[in-house]
């Protein structure tokens, strides 16, 4: 794992890029502490800051072509580079590393920019053509590593993160309104925008080419697609449940042989959930890799998971730390949390994995295994199941009984919506006439979670004007999507949304780079996504069992208890993690004030100071009220950094011991 930064146009030459990619990479040194490499010439700047997991010796970057014709810096790895170079080596092609990143270079030699379809990987990938004076840009299919693009001075820039473009463009060091509405609707900007004006994601699965004359081409190489809804009908899918079962078991048990590939010692999150104790019973019963495992508790047991944990910790006889954090821990790391997601963010759930991933570095880990991805490839959400009982609640929508299914979901919640059956049907009935669209059931989280919309000052309402994000998200879709089956578009729609924008990145990428950790993310090879997305819809969520052929797999690797237990969503305490005896911590009370709110410009400094003692009293009613409340204090954190460029400053090498919470 790593960062890249870099630069092309007509106008660059060696002398005068090396400041520049300097400035640049030094912001992503959370990201690769293991020291810097670069390449300059005529036309382009690439810069590279190693995080040392495979090939420790001769694996720096940027790597070449034996020719020196062809240079790459890339952010990931190359699951399958033994098998490929395996390959490469019987065509006669040689190599002078050890390391996953040369197969690139020979990929791109032999395949051109198809080389990208040979990779089973999670990548940022930045190369560089010197013959043809051209620029290859490509990123993973599911979107685990980012790369933010932004065009300036007859130049495209590209890096890691946006810190680094922001210490060589500071004038692009604003928020943009559309992108702060779609984060307060959808958790994160839709892709390709982002929260800042003039920069760009480049979407997953994408490659984006830069010809020596200029013009450029992004091409889709992979997606998340799913036959018509006939042809996963059970009695027309080719494989039955038993052989279903044995050929995901393969297929995992290959993802995780293939992601436990590394020269440095591999650990794993273990949640207490199916997901991640899967892929540690794999790791134990189809490997030889010892298990090094890690968990976080919380002394607020309507979250704690840590009596499930324990069970597989005893079951499994892994060697584990579990990492116990408090509601001032979480309050406490929040700015820090900000300063690594570079966005808002509406949760604070983030901030325990950060913590926890500095824990598996002072214990000597670079890489963790998790169980991230499975309830997005096999329907594992509570909101698959709760838009399965809509759709037929709105069958009939006078019914009284059909929306009494509801109740069997949300047990794990103190305050679940369904314990009031009249709240229950005003809640669950936003959004009914939204059936038809793909869009359906995120219809009421992303109502819910519009809740700081509300909170924006008039000169952003009027700004936005007729602004409508379901419109927004669904133009991004594909075309044949209503002819897939309806849970195949809610999954299409989790993958591009909540997984990609939110998941991956603020909970995922940014929060274990925050200290140098490099997660892995087996559920999400491709292989496996390909795979469940051809299964009929029963094989994923039956009645309302989730992930029922994913139980299957894993059921005689796992306690009966393990394997059909209901899913219980990873959460954290939200506003409650900012008050103690009805005081905010001294920055919240700052960011928060009503002075600091108008000098901003981007809330109604009334409505905040509502929710704020709202919040303050420890009356917050459920997740619209935190939600706002976590919005609003992270765009504040956000615009304080940009402010004071502390987005752009160099990046200090984490310290995992300063991490505010205890390990057990």
């Amino acid at each position: 794992m790593c960062g890249i930064a870099g630069f092309c146009g007509t106008d660059v030459v060696p002398d005068n890029a090396h400041p520049l990619l300097q400035r640049m990479i030094r912001t992503l040194a959370h990201r690769g502490p293991d020291g810097y490499g670069f390449h300059a010439d005529t036309g382009i700047g690439l810069a590279h800051a190693r995080l040392s997991i495979i090939d420790l010796s001769t694996g720096d970057q940027p790597i070449h072509n034996p020719r020196r014709t062809v240079w790459t810096v890339f952010n990931g790895e190359i699951f399958n580079y033994v098998e490929l170079r395996r390959e490469l080596e019987a065509e006669g092609r040689t190599f002078y590393t050890r390391s996953d990143t040369e197969v690139i270079v020979h990929l791109y030699d032999r395949d051109g920019d198809r080389f990208v379809e040979h990779l089973n990987g999670q990548f940022a990938i930045a190369l560089w053509d010197g013959e043809r004076r051209r620029l290859v840009l490509a990123r993973d299919r599911a979107g685990i590593r980012p790369l933010y693009l932004a065009r300036d001075d007859d130049r495209l820039w590209f890096a890691s993160e946006v810190k680094a473009l922001l210490a060589a463009l500071p004038q692009r060091a604003t928020i943009d309104t559309v992108g702060l509405a779609e984060t307060f609707s959808t958790w994160s900007p839709i892709e390709p925008h982002t929260l800042y004006r003039g920069i760009d994601s480049l979407p997953p699965g994408h490659l984006l080419t830069i010809e020596a004359d200029g013009r450029e081409q992004l091409r889709r190489y992979w997606d998340w697609t799913f036959p018509d809804a006939a042809d996963t009908a059970p009695a027309r899918f080719p494989l039955s449940v038993e052989a279903a079962t044995t050929e995901l078991r393969e297929l995992l048990i290959d993802a995780v042989r293939l992601q436990l590939r590394a020269d440095v010692p591999v650990g794993a999150y273990l949640s207490g959930g199916l997901d991640s104790s899967g892929i540690v019973a794999m790791i134990r019963g189809f490997t030889d890799t010892p298990v090094r495992t890690f968990s976080v508790a919380f002394e607020d047991g309507e979250f704690d998971e840590s009596e499930h944990q324990q069970a597989m910790v005893r079951h499994l006889g892994t060697d584990h730390t579990t990492l116990r954090c408090g509601r001032r821990a979480i309050g406490e790391a929040f700015p820090r949390l900000i300063r690594h997601t570079e966005t808002p963010v509406l949760r604070t759930a983030p901030v325990p994995l950060m913590l926890l991933s500095g824990s598996v570095r002072e214990h000597g880990y670079k890489v963790v295994l998790t169980g991230e991805g499975a309830d997005e490839v096999f329907g594992g959400y509570d909101l698959f199941k709760e838009a399965k009982v809509r759709r037929f609640w709105a069958r009939q929508p006078q019914s009284k009984l059909r929306p009494r299914l509801l109740e069997r979901l949300y047990g794990y919640l103190p305050n679940s919506p369904v314990r009031n059956p009249a709240f229950a049907q005003s809640f669950f009935g936003q959004g009914m006439e939204h059936m038809r669209r793909p869009i359906f059931a995120h219809a009421p989280r992303w109502i819910t979670s519009q809740r700081a919309l509300g909170l924006l000052s008039s000169e952003l309402r009027a700004e936005l004007g007729d602004w409508d994000v379901f419109a927004r998200f669904e133009a991004t879709l594909p075309q044949d999507i209503g002819g897939w089956s309806p849970l195949a578009q809610d999954q299409y729609v989790e993958a591009k949304s909540l997984l990609a924008g939110y998941l991956l990145s603020s909970q995922g990428d940014r929060v274990a780079m925050a200290n140098s950790i490099e997660g892995r993310f087996p559920y999400l090879d491709h292989r496996v996504i390909e795979f469940a997305n051809r299964l009929p819809p029963s094989y994923k969520i039956r009645g309302l069992t989730e992930k029922y052929l994913l139980r299957r797999a894993l059921a005689d690797l796992l306690p009966q208890d393990i394997v059909t237990r209901t899913k219980q969503p990873y959460r954290a305490p939200d506003s409650a993690s900012f008050f103690f005896d009805g005081q905010p911590l001294d920055y919240v009370a700052d960011l928060m004030s009503a002075e600091r709110i108008r000098a901003a410009g981007y809330f109604d400094a009334a409505a905040v100071g509502r929710l704020f003692e709202k919040c303050r009293a420890g009356r917050a009613a459920g997740f619209a009220d935190n939600q706002a409340f976590v919005g609003v204090l992270s765009t504040m954190l956000v615009h304080e950094m940009l402010r004071n460029g502390a987005f752009a400053r160099e990046s200090a090498v984490p310290s995992a011991s300063a991490a505010p919470a205890a390990a057990i």
